[in-house]
């Protein structure tokens, strides 16, 4: 039997949600990027050139520390990664937890929140990171409908 993932990185819990979601309507194990050193408000301030997440959003090679591996990454088939949208692609946290395990032959299905920014430079810049997967198109989620979006996806 197939196992699925969904593995997220949430800055504010719009994300946390959404994943918990998905993940409960698949029975799919969850799984948190959690930075080594969390993100406070200050952190998160895009307004501030300053701050954390502007700092690592302007440096392409930026890959922040996450707080723990995944568990045996083996045993997934089928990998959710969602992410909130932040200057138009994913969060570099993101791209250090794609850089941290082999996805050769593994399906992975994108998907992330925003406030007003699509997916699509998102979706190129994953496929750049991790190139060796098996790269389903991915979707905005903002709302409801993350549930049966996921159970559909899995089953395609």
């Amino acid at each position: 039997m197939s196992k699925t993932l969904v593995a997220y990185f949430s800055a504010s819990g719009v994300t946390a949600r959404v994943a918990k979601e998905m993940a409960e309507s698949m029975g799919a194990d969850l799984y948190e990027i959690r930075p080594a050193e969390p993100y406070t408000s200050a952190d998160l301030n895009w307004m501030d050139k300053k701050s954390r997440s502007t700092v690592e959003m302007n440096d392409p090679a930026s890959r922040p520390a996450i707080a723990e591996p995944v568990q045996d990454m083996a045993q997934y088939d089928t990998v959710f990664v969602g992410f909130p949208v932040w200057w138009y692609v994913e969060p570099r946290i993101v791209d250090t937890f794609l850089e941290s395990y082999d996805f050769s032959g593994k399906t992975l299905i994108p998907f992330a929140t925003s406030g007003g920014s699509g997916i699509g430079k998102a979706e190129k810049s994953l496929q750049s990171h991790c190139p060796a997967a098996n790269w389903e198109r991915g979707k905005l989620l903002n709302g409801s409908g993350a549930a049966d979006w996921a159970k559909r996806m899995l089953h395609s």
